[in-house]
């Protein structure tokens, strides 16, 4: 496989028939793109944060560490297969599940102090998506992105080629892990028309592109 060739496969860590690890251990040495930022994510949770919702769930990796640090956390999928894995991986119910969408669902605004998203915004319109969350954070509270985009070529190759190499160390030591979940690759927006957006619509927001393929959005609502 070419390096090229390469760049393209590696971001997305698609979908593929393999069921979710439910042993603790297994969970604990799971790695992929996604899972390598949720650093990012865990240490955006404002302080005194009491209410968490993970747009996106998927089957609950983000979710069970956020419940480590959060009391009330709810995950919101539009996908059963994975809410059912979510589920049976959280058997005494410490966090709330739901099979909908998040734009539609009738959620209370101002109803969370955290709103967080892996690998989704991409599959929906930005703005409508960042509007709404926006609008269900209590003011003061956090909106945390890890997001998907695509370059452009051929400025983005040098980047692309230096993810492709970094990916490849992390795999040489980690379990690498492939989500259940359903994958929308290439994304619709490029990183550079994904830095507009939120700029426009979250006013103050820290964009910051990453290496593997990824950027994250952290953005604080301010109240009246």
């Amino acid at each position: 496989m070419c390096a090229m060739e390469a760049a393209r496969r590696q971001p997305g860590d698609g979908a593929a028939d393999v069921p979710a690890i439910d042993d603790q251990v297994g969970q604990r040495s799971r790695w992929n793109h996604n899972i390598h930022y949720h650093p990012v994510i865990l240490q955006a949770v404002p302080d005194g944060c009491q209410q968490a919702l993970d747009v996106g769930c998927g089957e609950g990796t983000l979710t069970r560490q956020l419940r480590e640090l959060v009391p009330h956390v709810t995950g919101i999928d539009l996908d059963r297969t994975s809410i059912d894995h979510a589920r049976k991986q959280d058997p005494n119910g410490r966090i709330t599940y739901l099979l909908g969408d998040v734009l539609t669902h009738d959620f209370e605004p101002n109803a969370f102090d955290l709103v967080t998203a892996v690998a989704t915004l991409h599959h929906m319109d930005a703005t409508t998506a960042l509007n709404r969350m926006a609008m269900l954070l209590r003011p003061g509270g956090t909106l945390a992105i890890i997001g998907l985009a695509r370059g452009q070529l051929p400025a983005s190759l040098p980047l692309d080629l230096a993810a492709t190499i970094a990916s490849r160390a992390y795999r040489l030591g980690k379990t690498h892990w492939q989500h259940p979940s359903p994958m929308v690759w290439p994304p619709p927006v490029t990183f550079g028309q994904m830095r507009r957006v939120a700029r426009r619509q979250l006013p103050g927001v820290r964009y910051r592109r990453h290496l593997l393929w990824r950027y994250s959005l952290v953005w604080r609502k301010h109240g009246p």
